[in-house]
């Protein structure tokens, strides 16, 4: 016995994630069940229970993200898979663990508590701050910065953490700081991870208004000097208006080169970036390109970006404060797409309400049958 039945030009059936479109009559009975990806046309009879398929809004992230306050999202792509690793916005000594998010398509996010924390890197003490992700050879490392040290007689900085899967447990690679003190002002926190086209990969970090740049050894428990370089520490900071949060990425054979301006607890917050064709520059200031919108959020910044290289797309993962919000610690992590000119210039980003739509990435069976969809970019 039949429950409906639906007379449609074109209509849209969804069963775990596959889409079937139909035209002509559709005549659905109790008990229906669909699933597969194909097409046909006339009349078709459907047993048991039928789904109208996902809303256009389903199919958006929505902004933000993640749930709670998080700021500083670290975000990289593992296999087929999103992670973000984010700062928890807690009070002052509280901040002592980083909790990691995994995506399939940006939209469903699954929270995995606890990655690393003080409980497995003891001289963690307080302001667990602003990861960096890498993989290398199966191992996945996260480059933290803990107790944010005020000057060299303190002790803490960037270390590094290291599991065999991106969700934890993270151990200590290295059981000290890779980085404890000031070098050329530049405070040791923000650390970010690239890897060039050579398979050498940099640590390129700094607050208090100074940006350094160095090389990784290969086991990333030191650094070495750059080619080129003149010291270990190599500062490229772009513009006197450089505050904290650099990353790197390279496309189309340039490097760009990507901070935060303005106080971070405050509406002038910013991302601004610049490029080069070298990674020690020099590097100067292009274009601020996300910045505070009164009715959407304010104070946006200390971001990262990864590219899908099945759909082309580049997003920008970032924070922001709701409209009104006074308390600066208390920040959202949200996501947006990022574009580029013809002339490989960055494009304003702009902050919505309504995030990114669903982007798989591409798995091993679609990138065998789509050699072309590869990516130089580290991020």
């Amino acid at each position: 016995m039949r429950s409906s039945i639906f007379t449609a030009a074109l209509l849209s059936l969804s069963c775990h994630h596959s889409y079937a479109q139909f035209g002509g009559d559709i005549q659905v009975a109790n008990g229906a069940s669909l699933a597969g990806i194909g097409a046909t046309s006339g009349t078709v009879t459907i047993s048991g229970n039928f789904s109208p398929g996902p809303t256009e809004a389903s199919l958006l992230s929505g902004n933000p993200i993640l749930p709670g306050w998080a700021a500083d999202p670290e975000a990289i792509i593992y296999g087929d898979t999103y992670w973000i690793y984010p700062t928890y916005c807690g009070v002052p000594g509280t901040q002592t663990y980083y909790d990691g998010f995994s995506s399939k398509d940006l939209v469903h996010w699954k929270i995995h508590p606890r990655v690393l924390s003080s409980q497995q890197i003891p001289w963690i003490k307080k302001a667990l701050w602003a990861p960096g992700a890498v993989e290398k050879d199966g191992k996945y490392y996260l480059f933290f910065c803990a107790n944010d040290i005020q000057s060299n007689s303190e002790s803490g900085g960037i270390g590094v953490g290291v599991a065999d899967q991106p969700e934890g447990p993270y151990q200590d690679l290295i059981g000290a700081p890779l980085i404890g003190a000031f070098q050329n002002g530049a405070q040791p926190i923000d650390p970010s991870v690239f890897k060039d086209d050579d398979g050498s990969y940099y640590l390129v970090y700094g607050g208090w208004g100074h940006c350094n740049i160095t090389k990784l050894k290969d086991d990333f428990t030191g650094l070495e000097t750059m080619s080129g370089a003149r010291t270990l520490y190599y500062e490229i900071t772009p513009t006197t208006e450089y505050v904290e949060g650099p990353i790197i990425f390279k496309r189309n054979g340039t490097y760009y080169l990507m901070w935060s301006e303005g106080y971070y607890g405050g509406d002038s917050y910013r991302v601004a970036y610049g490029m080069s064709d070298s990674l020690l520059g020099p590097w100067t200031k292009e274009a601020v390109i996300l910045e505070t919108d009164p009715q959407i959020g304010t104070g946006p910044g200390h971001h990262s970006v990864i590219h899908n290289p099945s759909s082309g797309k580049y997003y920008m993962a970032y924070h922001r404060h709701y409209p009104g919000e006074t308390t600066g610690r208390l920040r959202v992590t949200c996501i947006d797409e990022m574009n580029f000119g013809e002339d490989g210039k960055i494009l304003p980003v702009t902050l919505t309400n309504t995030g990114v739509k669903a982007d798989l990435l591409p798995t091993e069976s679609n990138t065998l049958a789509n050699p072309d969809t590869t990516s130089n970019d580290k991020k």
